[in-house]
């Protein structure tokens, strides 16, 4: 369980740098602090998915909320101003905080009397549930909460002023304010026309207010070089006496109709995520794998395709949308690793319906647009998907739905597809790139600058080339599709030849890149050679396979996972912060990647056979998961010691890797324990 008491809610500090994320399966979500305090633009109680995954609009910022005790009011909230006033400082009222499953419970504390918070969503709907709840108290109190909204685009901040028309009636047991907005609230001129949304409360009172509270100060959003000044509209101020065992209930809504009971939607919600856990078959496990199954679950959302319902992968929280490149490598961790293949086959269907010239999309915009295809990896990673997929479960039909794809995936990579991505007829490796655009997963692009534009024959690109055909050839001969087999199978005898005798590095490793265009072969160490370990069909072994482990964990290991360069290069940079630009030109030059930590402990298990040992690599997570994004694992970290948190603080692939890793290394365990048995 995740929880801790006032040794972290005590300091403003370390109780901000924590952040729990509750979502909805559809694209959805609830963030903040324990302490209430928003420190960034996507912080909020309801941020809604109207069109599903996407089109995510903050809607319900924050709840200002304070109890009466014999006539004195006390804060539960806490506000930061850009005139630099913390105003009120009701944490310091924060007795404890813990997660049960996802759900985030506050214990609030004042003499004799104790509140405790809880927090939800519904699985598919857009609406989420507080309940305060007085645990023990002598005397009846008084709570008073304020909703703070607004109509945004996730990623902007709202600028206030504006009218905004709120309406208050009663609806069955609740007061209901209704919250009319005439535009989007941030000013921004392609945002759709704001639709009504609810908060009900089992209030005793409400009044309408609509006024505006200015300059909420966003200090993360500060520190990331972007706009930190928010407006906010306190909506209606709800009020309740409450005494012991009594509950007051908040209910932010864009759906229709009438809620469902909140015992109800509480009830559903933890049931739903016993049954996860449980499908997971992780009783033996360490406490913080057991909690994994729950942020997986967190990035599978529902996706639209016309008519028909399909599934995808949110990249990551809060601001990523679902990525092709992110959802093919999470996909194995996230479905299979966890007991859930038919989420893997849903997924596999749904991008399969996109794949365009032979290409997967790398991007679903969050605004609806259609889908960019600009990476070379995507498409190599989905092969894989699919392998791992058919290994765990014997789907003929879904193979022989997804053939005649993946055989035109690599038709199209043989002929030539976007982007000046070909197979090179001399040595049968993939060439990829232009002088404009970034295609692999280090994919950085300021204004006209690609950070990392390794236009050539990237190595992990040749590794999954090279897997590609190994995977098609080996459904072929299945599918009985003889000839084909045969075809795949000399291509990647072909790539494998080539590869090992031109990918090594004089130096001890593999190179990055090969054939660049300015014709000298980047011998740059980087992490991406483990990929050419790491994946089933082997293509590195022996010695060379030693070497590339080796110089990995000489140089690029971390607690949370692999530098994305060597500290001893000139570019190494080892801090990720500061403004957009200062970020970017970091990211893949030193910034560790959590994601990586799969890579390298298949590789290092593959080459030493000592499951104990690389499982060692995986332990630092079990303390993380009580920092940055609680309970789950963030996107990257910085390069130098002691690798601080950054970026999104829930990232698919980190935590998919971490379970694919755990569940082979795991299952390899007791394989030798069987065999030790007399």
């Amino acid at each position: 369980m995740v929880q801790f008491g006032r040794e972290i809610t005590g300091s403003l500090e370390a109780v901000t740098r924590r952040e729990w994320l509750v979502t909805n399966g559809i694209g959805g979500y609830a963030m903040g602090t324990p302490a209430g305090l928003r420190t960034r633009r996507y912080h909020s109680i309801l941020t809604a998915s109207l069109q599903p995954p996407t089109m995510r609009t903050l809607l319900v910022a924050a709840l200002d909320v304070w109890v009466e005790i014999e006539g004195v009011k006390h804060p539960l909230c806490t506000h930061e101003w850009t005139a630099g006033v913390l105003l009120p400082d009701g944490y310091r009222h924060l007795e404890s905080f813990r997660l049960e499953g996802t759900i985030p419970v506050w214990t609030w504390a004042l003499n004799d009397l104790r509140i405790v918070q809880r927090l939800w969503m519904p699985h598919g709907q857009n609406t989420t549930y507080v309940t305060f709840e007085v645990e023990r108290g002598s005397e009846p109190v008084h709570l008073q909460v304020v909703p703070l909204c607004t109509w945004r685009d996730h990623h902007r901040e709202t600028k206030g002023g504006q009218a905004v028309r709120v309406t208050v009636e009663a609806e069955d047991q609740y007061q209901a304010a209704t919250v009319w907005a005439q535009e989007d609230l941030s000013r921004d001129p392609l945002a759709s026309a704001p639709r009504p949304f609810r908060i009900l409360a089992t209030a005793d009172t409400a009044t309408p207010s609509a006024e505006w509270w200015w300059s909420f100060h966003l200090a993360e959003e500060l520190e990331r070089g972007l706009g930190h000044r928010e407006d906010l509209l306190a909506a209606a101020t709800f009020r309740k006496q409450l005494r012991h065992g009594e509950h007051m209930v908040i209910i932010c809504t864009a759906e229709p109709g009438a809620p469902p009971p909140w015992q109800d939607t509480l009830s559903a919600v933890r049931a739903r995520e016993a049954e996860l856990i449980a499908q997971a078959r992780l009783d033996d496990a360490p406490a913080w794998i057991r909690r994994l199954p729950l942020a997986a679950d967190q990035f599978i959302v529902d996706r639209q395709i016309g008519e028909e319902h399909g599934k995808s992968v949110l990249a990551g929280y809060p601001w990523f949308e679902d990525w092709g490149r992110d959802t093919m490598i999470a996909l194995p961790g996230l479905t299979v690793a966890v007991g859930r293949p038919d989420i893997a086959a849903e997924v596999l269907r749904t991008f399969a319906r996109f794949v365009n010239q032979g290409m997967v999309p790398n991007r679903f915009p969050d605004r609806g647009q259609p889908p960019e295809y600009n990476n070379v990896d995507a498409t190599l990673w989905y092969f894989e998907a699919v392998r791992a997929y058919l290994s765990y479960r014997d789907d003929g039909a879904l193979a022989e739905t997804l053939y005649p794809v993946l055989k035109d995936i690599i038709r199209w990579h043989e002929r030539g597809t976007r982007f000046n991505i070909r197979v090179d007829p001399v040595d049968g490796l993939l060439h990829a790139g232009q002088s404009d655009i970034q295609l692999t997963w280090m994919d950085v692009k300021i204004g006209e600058w690609v950070v990392t534009p390794r236009t050539g024959k990237p190595v992990e690109v040749n590794a999954l080339w090279f897997n590609a055909l190994c995977v098609i050839a080996d459904l072929a001969r299945k599918l009985g599709r003889v000839a084909d087999a045969a075809h795949f199978e000399s291509m990647a005898a072909h790539a494998r030849e080539s590869f090992n005798h031109r990918f090594w590095y004089e130096g001890g490793y593999l190179y990055d890149v090969i054939d660049t265009p300015d014709g000298i072969d980047d011998p740059t160490l980087r992490p991406n050679q483990l990929i050419a370990v790491s994946l089933a069909c082997n293509l590195v072994d022996g010695e060379r396979a030693k070497a590339v482990v080796d110089v990995c964990a000489a140089e690029l290991i971390t607690s949370y996972g692999l530098r994305s360069l060597d500290p001893n290069e000139t570019d190494y940079a080892g801090h990720y912060g500061g403004n957009v630009r200062s970020r970017d030109s970091a990211y893949h030059q030193g910034t560790v990647w959590a994601w990586l930590i799969g890579p390298f402990v298949t590789a290092h298990y593959k080459v030493y056979g000592d499951a104990a040992r690389a499982m060692s690599y995986l332990e630092p997570f079990a303390d993380h998961l009580m920092d940055a994004g609680l309970g789950t694992i963030s996107e990257v970290f910085e390069g130098d010691p002691p690798h601080a948190p950054k970026g999104c603080i829930a990232q698919a692939w980190s935590v998919a890797e971490a379970l694919r890793a755990y569940r082979l290394l795991k299952s390899a365990l007791r394989e030798k324990t069987v065999r030790a048995r007399p």
